[in-house]
């Protein structure tokens, strides 16, 4: 294979969320893959560019993330991406338009605006939820909050409110960046073909943020590999990093030994 995966990987988060909120799974992928390269980039307006304003598309979102990328030296040899929700759209474009620069990519919880219904991408049970932590200004509730419409398995995890609370006290991501990241992602469509790279879709079945069935569709479409996590919520490396380290151990064997 031209372009080994699994030896240079960047990850990208999603809605909201900076690089800190990987939390444990980054040891559980670097010891999954012990010789690979392990990277983290925040979106702009998120994590270390948190007074930054994010981009209103996610081709824009795009470019500034692999402007960074590029001035780290972090594409001196091509990526294997692993991203989440937003943080997928980002890298579905990155796919696309700089093929050169990335060897495949593993997409979690992740939707497309004209792959699947708008009801789907943001499911309506979690519209009241979500406008109502856009206007609490507690910050451990609103985490408190975030955790119980994320995740399924770490809903009460007072230890990781407080971790969360902190990440949002020191950089803290704005109603405005929020509010551009969702009509970015509102708005992406992928175009007409799938990447020439290998993709792997995972995504948790439980997932409250968006509808599983949008992976389902992504799947169908393009006959991109699809693997679920029964039980699991949208933030699926927080409800089950060892389940998703597993899962992209058996994809990268499997694709660098065709």
């Amino acid at each position: 294979m031209d372009k080994p995966i699994g030896q240079n990987w960047l990850l990208l988060r999603g809605l909201s969320r900076e690089a800190a909120h990987w939390g444990d799974f980054i040891p559980q992928l670097q010891a999954a893959f012990p010789d690979a390269r392990i990277n983290v980039l925040d979106l702009p307006g998120t994590g270390r560019h948190y007074q930054a304003t994010s981009p209103k598309t996610i081709p824009a979102i795009a470019a500034s993330v692999r402007s960074e990328a590029l001035a780290n030296g972090l594409l001196a040899q091509p990526v294997t991406l692993l991203a989440l929700s937003l943080g997928a759209m980002v890298a579905w474009h990155w796919l696309q338009n700089h093929p050169d620069e990335v060897s495949g990519a593993a997409l979690m919880n992740t939707s497309f605006a004209d792959v699947s219904p708008f009801y789907q991408r943001l499911r309506w049970q979690s519209y009241r939820d979500f406008i109502a932590l856009t206007m609490t200004r507690n910050i451990p509730q609103r985490e408190a909050k975030i955790l119980q419409l994320v995740s399924n398995r770490r809903q009460h995890d007072e230890q990781l409110i407080l971790a969360w609370a902190k990440i949002q006290q020191q950089r803290p991501i704005s109603l405005g960046n929020s509010l551009s990241q969702i009509m970015a992602a509102a708005r992406f469509k992928p175009g007409s073909s799938k990447p020439s790279q290998p993709v792997l879709l995972l995504n948790g079945q439980g997932d409250r943020m968006v509808s599983p069935a949008c992976s389902e569709a992504l799947h169908k479409k393009w006959g991109l590999p699809l693997q679920s996590c029964a039980g699991a919520g949208h933030d699926l490396t927080l409800d089950d990093g060892a389940w998703v380290a597993g899962q992209l151990q058996a994809w990268v064997q499997a694709v660098n030994c065709r």
